[in-house]
């Protein structure tokens, strides 16, 4: 478990994701990615085809730009910090204090992932990820964030000890929906 504290002095059970479980997110999220690139580069080709070829060179740039580095950072705060990646592998991305991740955490942590995984085709981020306690990228050290395991095996949740034989008559009628 890990020592994640929030701002009120509360200590979270959060157990940070390791790197195979994040490298298999990324992967499921890149090959999403490029399928969707291919598809519209394909459409965008015949749409483009009576323009010159700088209008067509700029076209392409501007969909790389927009699929590879946008729609991460736009489905990152959508969703509060679940990828399709992360979602097939109960991983969420979130702040150091435990809440939800905003825009500019996904903005830095999508800035920096381009050269972390795309620009170094993983190594960098591989290697951050391996050296730091807990499992934290370079993308996630500048943005403040923390990618979690939001699954956790039933193995390692603890049962409720039952309360003792003497106060079981008081909890039966307490009422804690208010």
């Amino acid at each position: 478990m890990s020592g994640l504290v929030t701002g009120d002095a509360v200590v979270l059970g959060l157990q940070p994701a390791r790197l195979p479980s994040r490298a298999l997110a990324v992967l499921i999220d890149l090959v999403v990615v490029w399928a969707a690139y291919l598809l519209i580069t394909l459409g965008l080709a015949v749409a483009t085809a009576s323009l010159d070829e700088a209008a067509e060179t700029a076209v392409f740039i501007a969909s790389f730009l927009l699929l590879l580095v946008g729609v991460p950072i736009a489905v990152e705060t959508l969703s509060h910090g679940r990828s399709l990646g992360k979602l097939a592998c109960g991983l969420r991305v979130v702040r150091d204090d435990g809440g939800p991740i905003r825009f500019r955490h996904a903005l830095v942590r999508g800035a920096m992932g381009v050269v972390e995984i795309l620009m170094t085709f993983g190594v960098v981020a591989c290697v951050a990820s391996l050296v730091s306690e807990r499992g934290r990228r370079l993308g996630d050290v500048f943005a403040g964030t923390l990618v979690v395991r939001e699954r956790i095996p039933a193995a390692r949740v603890l049962a409720v000890p039952p309360p003792p034989p003497w106060l079981v008559g008081r909890f039966a009628g307490l009422d804690l929906s208010a």
